[in-house]
């Protein structure tokens, strides 16, 4: 016999995640319209068919529901791309299939340039998550071309910490120009172009 309680409250979570969802996608495309401070949290409720108030009972603030819409989009990254295997070329080649897998994401890819813009500045929001992105992301591309380095691989006078960092700006970068001229900008073809340029010619 089932505990018909506890399928209500399996039902009634159900749905609220599936609002949550909607409330984030709404955010999402919001943002990517007027960027966080042009977004306003009646027009969010708007395009997720639901109150003003209804959508603070699930989100207090905006801050919470910026925090979310990034939240998902690393998790996308997570679900839908992951290294190969456990080999620092491989780990470099994630960020490579990672920015092709963008190339068919333009909304999030613009959402994401515009909030990295805003969040410069100190006050905003989404500043310390930017800043812990970065942080890691150079980090992580630091230490997959330092083993490169390690094993040889590297190109005479190619300096990891140094190539990471251009890595990390060419891959912000791209994503501007591919933004603006979408039908001349080949991401994942650029960024592969440029670690093969790191590379030492493999031997015969």
């Amino acid at each position: 016999m089932s505990d018909g309680k506890a399928s209500g409250n399996r039902g009634g979570y159900a749905k609220g995640r599936a609002r949550r969802e909607q409330i984030v996608s709404a955010a999402a495309e919001v943002y990517a319209d007027v960027g966080y401070h042009g977004a306003s949290v009646r027009e969010i409720a708007k395009r997720a068919g639901i109150s003003h108030v209804g959508l603070l009972y699930y989100f207090p603030d905006r801050e919470a529901l910026l925090t979310a819409v990034l939240e998902r989009r690393d998790e996308e990254d997570r679900e839908n791309v992951a290294p190969k295997d456990s080999s620092p070329l491989a780990a470099v080649q994630h960020l490579v299939d990672l920015a092709d897998h963008n190339a068919r994401r333009h909304g999030m890819v613009d959402l994401y340039v515009r909030l990295a813009a805003e969040a410069i500045a100190e006050d905003h929001p989404a500043h310390g998550y930017f800043q812990a992105h970065y942080t890691m992301t150079r980090a992580y591309v630091h230490h997959a071309l330092g083993e490169l380095a390690e094993q040889g691989a590297l190109r005479d006078g190619v300096e990891a910490e140094s190539a990471a960092a251009a890595f990390v700006a060419l891959m912000d970068g791209l994503q501007v120009q591919w933004l603006t001229s979408p039908q001349e900008v080949d991401m994942a073809q650029v960024l592969r172009a440029f670690v093969l340029q790191l590379l030492k010619e493999p031997s015969a």
